[in-house]
């Protein structure tokens, strides 16, 4: 959707991509409402090129994606910093990607049944002695009293930048730049 400014750091390979996405922890997801932005941090799982993700059936989220269901989903990862003995060539070793596309709820109890299964594999695997329930998604209210929702952002571009880790170069502490000089 819109263009990597930094193309060396452009990550285009799409099995590096996907498997970026499948063990990422926590995504962003970013919402509009007229001139008002909302971004949520959110657990999620990357399933048949979409994010799903779920929560209360009513709220602050629930009614602006109601109002506006486009929206871009950010996952990032922080893996050190790099050093360097000239300050402006430190950085960070990273990834991330910006995924845009429509949020839509999942209706269909079989689809969400499977999304729900795929967060509890990638959250506490094998924690379970058996695969969720579809009468559990049925059935579930939250604590505030609310059903629990399955969405999920179709996607309509994917953007991947990174910075990849550099053994050699990583900070740690102790390191100092007079042992980095030539």
């Amino acid at each position: 959707m819109f263009p990597i400014r930094l193309q060396k750091r452009a990550c285009t390979d799409p099995h590096k991509i996907q498997q970026f996405l499948e063990q990422a922890r926590t995504g962003f997801l970013g919402l509009a409402s007229g001139n008002v932005p909302y971004v949520v941090p959110l657990n999620f799982v990357w399933m048949d090129e979409a994010v799903y993700f779920h929560g209360a059936s009513e709220g602050r989220k629930i009614n602006m994606i109601a109002e506006n269901p486009e929206a871009c989903f950010t996952v990032s990862e922080e893996y050190g910093t790099i050093s360097d003995p000239t300050p402006a060539h430190v950085d960070t070793a990273y990834m991330s990607a910006i995924i845009y596309g429509t949020v839509i709820k999942v209706t269909d109890w079989d689809e969400a049944t499977a999304a729900m299964q795929e967060m509890l594999n990638k959250y506490v695997p094998g924690y379970f002695d058996r695969p969720l329930a579809k009468s559990h998604l049925e059935r579930y209210v939250s604590s505030m009293g609310s059903k629990t929702s399955v969405f999920k952002l179709v996607s309509s571009s994917i953007s991947a930048k990174e910075s990849e880790v550099n053994e050699a170069k990583m900070f740690h502490v102790g390191r100092k730049s007079q042992g980095d000089r030539p």
